[in-house]
């Protein structure tokens, strides 16, 4: 399992206990349902946060491997021309 995974599994957990709690808290209808709507806002932030860290992470190896491919690729172009 990777750190992404349990990060998002620790996140769901959590938002899923705050969820539990609110609808078992003694308070009025209006007021629970404000606070549901909250946590899923929440939660859905958490998610955007999260897949925008994923986006940036995957291309900066983008970029990461391309920049290596093109060094490579150089390198390897020179000394073809240095045999021929």
């Amino acid at each position: 399992m990777n750190s992404k995974s349990a990060l998002l599994g620790v996140l769901a957990g959590i938002t899923a206990g705050a969820l539990l709690g609110v609808l078992f808290a003694p308070a009025k209808g209006s007021k629970t349902r404000k606070a549901i709507s909250r946590s899923g806002e929440d939660f859905v932030d958490g998610l955007k946060d999260k897949l925008t860290d994923l986006i940036e992470s995957m291309t900066e190896k983008f970029e990461e491997a391309k920049e290596t491919a093109t060094d490579f690729a150089e390198q390897h172009g020179k000394s073809k021309s240095k045999e021929a």
